[in-house]
């Protein structure tokens, strides 16, 4: 009787070393595992992402458009008559029911795309580099990632392989960036796939009570890091193709930079370290135990994990969760934040004003044709492509690089990871948000400029 308990007890243990190591591969391949297509380094998730878009064709405009308006006048309608059939339902619940302020996000987002789709209203509102920009450029992106990511993203949730790199890393991110080893996993999903997959990843676990309201802040805002392909994307509009290795080496020293000082700075320094529910952590929740090192602990935490799964069903219905959370409640806010901030952008000097400050900086630093570029400070908050267009007709090199490179690193801009950020549940808003990327600006361009003047 005593063997045939252990025999089955070997058996449980094989099926679920089998449970994490399969979903586990597969996540890592599907998320992280570097593959070139079409003459880019991206990963598989982003290349699902553009065979769905050219799989839609002309259709995924009018398909984003449709999901943007109907969010808007579906919550609108949800606020007034509250539906049994949807009140009843705790996910759909949560997704018609933003607060007053996001409903009103939603609206505009919904105004927004409509008069961009049909070219009607007032043209600040629909040109190509305002809301045109925003629903033909970065929208269709945006929702081929979300589905995929969205769908795939328990593969590196529930299966154990976040208990496993967590406590591997524990040891080097605990020391120096203050956050479980866990969040490395998400800085290298958004360093060679998409910020955006960062941002998704980082809401579900601070959901999910793996990140405390301060985690989830400087995770989303410091690590959900610009890919290497969108670097490209800068260096080419720059004309500096064959500086990558020293601008991307720069983008890498300035951001560790900024994630060592940065969260230890208010807003980020003020969070609490409790989880969403209100609720504290465990004190020595990153401790090995005596009798186990960093692996055998790390296995047998994810083992433990994967034990959990009971049914694939949940896990899929999960993966649909995330996929329509993020498609129908973040796109809504992406199109509203971001046409304000790049209306902002194009018709108002605003921007050129709060870059004045700069111009002594950018001359202590040695930047050659400071005013041209202190007038690119401060645009980057609205969309991160807009500092190197600007920029590409300075004639100096070393003051296009420092741009190009202190677009990438300021990390916070409104037309995507901004909106984002504040349409998820990470606990930022957008005063915190527009401090951060000052302090980022501030922190990064000496390191950047230093890099430059090695260089040229």
């Amino acid at each position: 009787m005593q063997n045939d308990t252990q025999v089955t007890q070997l058996e449980n243990k094989k099926s679920t070393f089998w449970i994490f190591l399969i979903p586990s591969l597969l996540g890592l391949f599907l998320f992280m595992a570097p593959i070139s297509y079409q003459g880019d380094i991206t990963i598989p998730v982003a290349v699902l992402a553009k065979s769905l878009i050219s799989i839609l064709g002309d259709h995924v405009v009018p398909l984003v458009t449709t999901i943007i308006s109907f969010m808007a006048i579906a919550s609108l309608l949800y606020r007034i008559f509250k539906p049994s059939f949807i009140k009843n339902n705790t996910f759909l619940d949560r997704l018609f029911s933003p607060s007053l302020l996001w409903l009103t996000v939603r609206v505009i987002g919904g105004l927004a795309v409509v008069m961009t789709y049909y070219h009607f209203g007032p043209k600040a509102i629909w040109e190509e580099n305002t809301g045109g920009l925003v629903l033909e450029g970065l929208l269709p992106t945006l929702f081929s990632v979300f589905i995929f990511a969205g769908l795939l993203l328990p593969l590196l949730l529930n299966f154990g392989l976040l208990e496993l790199v967590g406590t591997l890393l524990s040891k080097v991110m605990r020391p120096i960036f203050n956050l479980p080893g866990r969040s490395a996993i998400d800085c290298m999903a958004s360093w060679l796939g998409d910020g955006s997959v960062g941002i998704l990843l980082t809401s579900k676990q601070y959901d999910n009570k793996f990140y405390t309201q301060r985690e989830a802040a400087v995770v989303g805002t410091t690590f959900s890091a610009v890919s290497i392909t969108f670097s490209l994307v800068v260096l080419a509009q720059v004309r500096l193709e064959a500086y990558f290795l020293p601008f991307y080496g720069s983008i890498c020293l300035a951001g560790i930079v900024a994630a060592i000082i940065i969260p230890r700075l208010p807003p980020l320094s003020r969070k609490k370290d409790i989880y969403v529910d209100g609720s504290s952590p465990e004190k020595d929740v990153d401790l090995i135990p005596d009798n186990h090192n960093a692996f055998s602990w790390g296995f047998n935490l994810a083992l433990n994990k994967a034990s959990q799964v009971k049914s694939f069903k949940k896990i899929a219905n999960d993966g649909i969760e995330n996929a329509i959370d993020m498609v129908f409640g973040v796109l809504p806010v992406v199109m509203g934040l971001g046409t304000l901030a790049l209306i902002v952008a194009e018709y108002t000097s605003l921007f050129a004003i709060l870059g004045t400050p700069f111009v002594p900086y950018l001359e202590l630093l040695g930047i050659p044709e400071a005013v041209a570029a202190s007038e690119t400070m401060m645009v980057g908050f609205a969309d991160m492509f807009l500092p190197a267009i600007i920029i590409s007709s300075v004639d100096s090199e070393i003051t296009r690089f420092v741009i190009a490179a202190m677009s990438v690193t300021q990390l916070i801009y409104m037309s995507e990871v901004g909106a984002l950020l504040l349409g998820s549940r990470i606990p930022v808003n957008f005063i915190e948000l527009f401090t951060i990327f000052i302090l980022r600006t501030l922190i990064t361009l000496p390191v950047i400029a230093g890099v430059a003047h090695l260089v040229f």
